[in-house]
């Protein structure tokens, strides 16, 4: 397996560094501070490609492999992991729309979403269905031209300041089958928001609950087909755990990158923090387990980007393997700041509260293990791990 990127990939990466550095890092503390929406920087993304990055081009997007997304999220990510979470999940949605929607909406919404000029939410999660996704019990009745949406949804990203939503909601039976999958403008008459919820992090992105009362859209804003809404939604979260997981190792990074400054500079008993052995042992686990974190969100990139059979295997095995890592990696740097990690001042206390939730969304990581433990005890062999 070749693990070196190549020079366009680098450049790439390159380009999502410097955007981080000018658009992200001088705003990423206030915006956590006053929780700031940035819809101009995030606009700013979109003028790179970056909001449409794997999404296909006859919708506007870049249609880049989930490998080349993945470094773009990783470079902001170690400035900003809460801005890049939202741009990760829009760029998630925007796939969603621009592989499943009639050529009609595609060609409306596409490029728009893609560009950065609109922005989309994912809503999947209920009051009552989290972790059992195939539970929920928004329901979506077909009359005559038009769909007739009921339920609501929670913990989604953006609402309230967002302008479509990929919405999954039950046209059927109980079960997997009965789901469906719909593009459904933020705007539309029955659609209403709750509250702004206060959370521990990603400050930066509104977090609201969702209502449907009524609300109505014309029967082309299906996506796929009546009961391919499941399929999508977790076809979807295969690219978004790589996303999350990609978020923490940009943490990871970011935490690693400031704890290398701040020992080598701050002096204690007449040398720097660096020189102590105890602390350089702490730095190199520090290293080698974000290696090892980047190395499996890419290898479970590229499984995604040929499609092969236990991709979903792997995704899940980065996402439960990255987020926990990398929380353990920015927990340790803020450790290696002493007190002043956990001012302020300081961007550590803010990695560390927004890459905490990482081990949460896109399916908790105990969830994660369920996935993968299913893998190993239906195969006769572990083969697929080689």
């Amino acid at each position: 397996m070749d693990f070196e990127l190549s020079d366009e990939q680098r450049a790439f990466a390159e380009t999502a560094r410097q955007f981080a550095e000018a658009e992200l890092a001088p705003h990423a503390a206030r915006w956590d501070a006053e929780s700031v929406f940035p819809r101009d920087a995030i606009a700013k993304a979109g003028e790179l490609g970056f909001c449409g990055l794997y999404t296909p081009e006859n919708a506007g997007g870049l249609a880049l492999p989930r490998l080349d997304a993945a470094l773009v999220f990783e470079e902001m990510a170690a400035v900003d992991p809460s801005t890049t979470a939202f741009i990760s999940i829009h760029n998630m949605a925007t796939w969603m729309l621009g592989t499943w929607a009639t050529d009609a909406v595609r060609a409306h919404w596409g490029p728009l979403l893609a560009s950065g000029e609109k922005l989309a939410s994912y809503c999947l999660t209920e009051p009552g269905s989290g972790s059992d996704a195939a539970s929920i019990k928004t329901r979506s009745e077909r009359q005559g031209d038009e769909y007739v949406i009921n339920g609501s949804k929670t913990f989604i990203s953006g609402a309230g300041a967002t302008d479509l939503l990929v919405l999954m909601a039950r046209t059927g039976g109980a079960g997997a089958a009965g789901i469906s999958a719909f593009a459904v403008p933020a705007d539309t008459p029955g659609v209403s928001y709750g509250k702004k919820e206060r959370k521990m992090g990603w400050n930066s992105q509104p977090t609201r609950q969702i209502n449907f009362d009524g609300a109505r859209i014309p029967a082309e804003n299906l996506l796929g087909n009546e009961g391919d809404g499941f399929k999508i939604a977790m076809r979807g979260l295969d690219g978004g755990r790589i996303n999350i997981a990609t978020c923490s190792v940009g943490a990871a990074q970011g935490a690693l990158d400031h704890a290398l400054r701040y020992t080598s500079e701050r002096q204690q008993f007449g040398r720097p923090l660096s020189s102590f052995q105890a602390l350089q042992f702490k730095l190199a686990d520090m290293a080698t387990d974000l290696v090892a974190a980047r190395q499996m969100v890419r290898l479970a990139a590229s499984k995604l980007d040929t499609g092969a059979a236990d991709a979903s295997t792997f995704c899940a095995m980065a996402k439960r393997f990255a987020t926990d890592a990398g929380f353990d990696v920015v927990n340790q740097g803020l450790q290696l700041h002493g007190g002043y990690g956990y001012l302020h001042e300081y961007p550590l206390e803010r990695l560390l509260r927004d890459v905490r939730v990482h081990q949460i969304l896109e399916g908790t990581n105990e969830i994660m293990r369920v996935i993968i433990a299913r893998r190993l005890l239906q195969d006769a062999s572990t083969a697929f791990l080689m």
